[in-house]
């Protein structure tokens, strides 16, 4: 790779740095459309509003989840594949590391918030929730070694304010394993093909067969959580990273302007839809989406451009969007239905600007160090580093 600065598919680079244009636009995208969705529910939980009004599917907030997942297995598959590129190998330590500092804080601030604060306050109760249940030890356990998918899926027990970090909790596992398949396994695409399959043969074959063989519980239990785990879409994810990386000829036809169009009118039109695909069809948004992010990130043509401040800015902190938005949402459905206002359109807008303003004082008050941190165990430079 050339020393000096090159613009690359589009992807700005240096000899140890990348960044993707676009893909700060698309984070916040994500994380407003999970905003949107559980708007919707805490509307139906506190006021006894009818859901889904206007954003009508209740799968948005899950569409917003399986973008991030796309987002994710994209960028940590390529800046592997630079790694490995500049240093002839992986290290997992370093990956590890560079994860925790980004991740861990933050999610740890908000379970021991909620856990110790929150719930003794009275403006933050929530009606129907069995406190002894839901801030039981063995919960707080299972959130503290990041499990929060198994509380929810295996032990369906939601916890206020925290639910959402079940995505997080997939997103960590995910990443004990990637780094440790990206160094030892050489063929990449094979790599990602087969977690692909293994995902899905596991799920609508072999848990199914051992549920019915066996009826036991523990099986039951692991299949919840199973078929919530969605690797898969990550590794979808990964897949566009690495056709980009090797430049392979299917990216000519990705990058086609009509097909890209044609998947933002359709993303568009299912949120406001009760669309629903029998079994894949959060394999399918992750194609769609995978589609995107190469289009939007690498295509030096790309059909939308979010790159400018309010965007990157808004992307930069849309770890803090997402792990506080319910927060947000809450206090502003409450305010709100206090002074009388129900509109759609007031209601999502106090709620984003307070989401705004929580993940602004937590990424400079808080995250923002850890994240300097992070880049003195990165061969690689991306997003935040980069422009440090």
């Amino acid at each position: 790779m050339a020393k000096d600065q090159i613009e690359h598919s589009g992807a700005l680079m240096k000899s140890d740095k990348v960044y993707f244009p676009n893909l700060n636009g698309l984070r916040f995208f994500a994380a407003f459309i999970v905003l949107l969705g559980h708007q919707e529910q805490m509307k139906s939980y506190y006021l006894g509003m009818d859901p889904y009004l206007l954003v009508k599917n209740p799968d948005s907030g899950q569409l917003g989840v399986i973008l991030f997942f796309a987002l994710s297995g994209f960028l940590i598959t390529y800046l592997l594949l630079m790694e490995e590129a500049k240093t002839k190998t992986v290290s997992v330590k370093d990956f590890y590391i560079r994860r925790i500092l980004r991740i861990w804080p933050l999610y740890y601030f908000l379970i021991l918030l909620v856990f110790f604060v929150l719930r003794f306050i009275p403006f933050f109760d929530l009606p129907h929730v069995d406190v002894d249940t839901a801030y039981s030890p063995r919960n707080l356990i299972l959130y503290l070694l990041i499990l929060p998918n198994v509380v929810i899926h295996a032990l369906e027990s939601v916890i206020p304010y925290i639910g959402h970090t079940w995505s997080i909790g997939v997103e960590e596992q995910f990443y004990i394993l990637w780094p440790l398949l990206m160094k030892f396994v050489k063929k990449k695409e094979r790599l990602l093909f087969g977690v692909i399959i293994i995902y899905l043969l596991v799920k609508f074959a072999l848990l199914p067969y051992l549920q019915e063989a066996t009826e036991s519980y523990y099986i039951y239990l692991f299949s919840k959580v199973w078929n919530k785990f969605s690797i898969d879409c990550m590794a979808i994810g990964g897949l566009f990273a690495v056709w980009h990386y090797k430049k392979r000829a299917i990216l000519k036809y990705l990058y086609n302007p009509v097909l890209n169009w044609s998947i933002v009118l359709f993303v568009c039109a299912v949120l406001f839809s009760t669309f629903r695909l029998p079994y894949v069809n959060y394999e399918f948004f992750a194609i769609l989406f995978g589609i995107l992010i190469l289009n939007l990130a690498t295509n030096p043509h790309p059909i939308i451009n979010f790159e400018n401040k309010v965007f990157n800015y808004l992307g930069r902190i849309s770890y803090g969007l997402y792990m506080y938005h319910i927060i947000a949402v809450i206090i502003s459905v409450k305010l709100l239905d206090y002074m009388g206002i129900h509109a759609w359109g007031v209601q999502t807008c106090f709620s984003l600007g307070i989401t705004v303003l929580i993940s602004t004082l937590s990424y400079y008050g808080f995250e923002q160090r850890f994240i300097q941190m992070k880049g003195k165990f990165s061969k690689i430079l991306s997003g935040d580093n980069v422009h440090k």
